[in-house]
């Protein structure tokens, strides 16, 4: 890895929780997390961050780096509309932190975290160009090409999520919403395919070609070596994998698709690691 510094900090801001982690020569040398606070006062979310900082932060400490579910203005690190955090319309996240602990922080979108991530710590390492896929509450992605992140005006290159597809949405059948749009528990709906339930493995099969089609416009607009798969519901990927194969085959370019690697992401705490590497 180039030009790594040696000890950072990686936080990842959620709806629900904000997970935080101090590196150290590329292994998490410690972990905090705290909930995130449901306000309408947007100071109150930032110091909860700050103080989950401080917990992690060490006078050997060089740079931060932070995950957010939301639009980046990543040169000034102004966090616009930031999903399920409504307090947050748009917060100097950038300036502010820089003035509390007076070392350089990077802000970028989490599927651009995750994507970043995989290339410095796990599955991308070895590709110049691919895709990272966050499958979890929503649908996120993150692109790489000759080795860089994919950096546009808005930090918005890679929203398939809100792409029409059928009567919604990629988000509404690529990620959890589409068990929730049905009514099944997640967890509850994983165990019963593990053990053979024919109606479950049918919504996995289900789910399997809903993601060859994600795929497809992935490849017809980027044509990535490589697409890696992260998030709580990739988690299940051994479910809906053979689904999803059969159905890629069925492409107009079958050349296009027949060299693409598709793997899942192997990092534990992919998160802190991916906001980590927003430093490098």
């Amino acid at each position: 890895m180039e030009n790594i510094l040696n000890e950072v900090i990686g936080v990842d801001l959620g709806g629900t929780g904000i997970k935080g982690g101090r590196i150290v020569n590329e292994q998490i040398v410690s972990v905090e997390k705290c909930q995130t606070p449901k306000t309408t006062k947007a100071e109150v979310v930032t110091d909860r961050i700050i103080g989950l900082i401080k917990q992690l932060i060490q006078p050997s400490t060089k740079a931060i780096g932070i995950g957010i579910p939301s639009v980046v203005d990543t040169q000034k690190g102004i966090v616009y509309d930031a999903m399920n955090i409504p307090a947050w319309k748009e917060v100097h996240l950038k300036a502010i932190l820089e003035a509390e602990f007076n070392i350089p922080v990077y802000v970028n979108n989490d599927a651009n975290c995750f994507a970043i991530g995989e290339k410095f710590y796990g599955e991308g390492k070895n590709y110049q160009n691919f895709v990272g896929l966050t499958l979890g509450t929503g649908l996120g992605a993150g692109i790489i090409q000759q080795g860089r992140l994919l950096q546009d005006a808005n930090c918005g290159s890679g929203e398939f999520c809100v792409v029409p597809y059928l009567d919604a949405d990629f988000e509404s059948y690529c990620s959890g919403m589409f068990f929730q749009s049905q009514g099944l528990d997640g967890q509850e709906l994983y165990e019963k395919a593990i053990a053979k339930d024919a109606k479950s493995l049918k919504v996995f099969e289900d789910f399997g070609f809903h993601i060859a089609q994600l795929i497809k416009l992935v490849v017809a607009t980027i044509d990535p070596q490589m697409i890696v798969f992260g998030g709580s519901v990739a988690k299940a990927f051994h479910l809906f994998e053979r689904p999803m194969y059969a159905e890629i085959l069925n492409f107009a370019y079958p050349n296009s698709v027949k060299n693409l690697e598709i793997r899942t992401s192997q990092i534990a705490n992919q998160a802190i690691y991916g906001a980590a590497a927003l430093c490098y």
